[in-house]
């Protein structure tokens, strides 16, 4: 009948949605776990906590891979300021 037709046609359909938010977040808890690193060490140093150098360079290192990781552009933006409370700010860019 049209009705199980329609049931099959739904029920594929959801299934096929549910592999897809399985995939597009297959990497997700990794790339989570860099963010937080990231963010976590940032916040040390922002308050003024004593971290190490290892740390310093393993926050660093959870930056660029969560950097890497995402394609949010807010996101990318909050990473790299957390980057830059870590490693640094660069040197101002002369003007011409």
């Amino acid at each position: 009948s049209e009705q199980a037709h329609m049931s099959m046609i739904f029920r594929n359909l959801v299934l096929l949605t549910g592999f897809g938010v399985v995939l597009a977040f297959a990497a997700g808890p990794a790339g989570a776990q860099d963010a937080a690193i990231c963010f976590g060490t940032a916040d040390r140093m922002a308050e003024g906590e004593p971290v190490s150098e290892e740390e310093k360079r393993a926050g660093h290192e959870a930056c660029q891979r969560a950097l890497s990781a995402t394609a949010s552009i807010v996101q990318k933006y909050h990473l790299q300021e957390a980057d830059f409370d870590i490693i640094g700010r660069p040197p101002p860019k002369p003007k011409n």
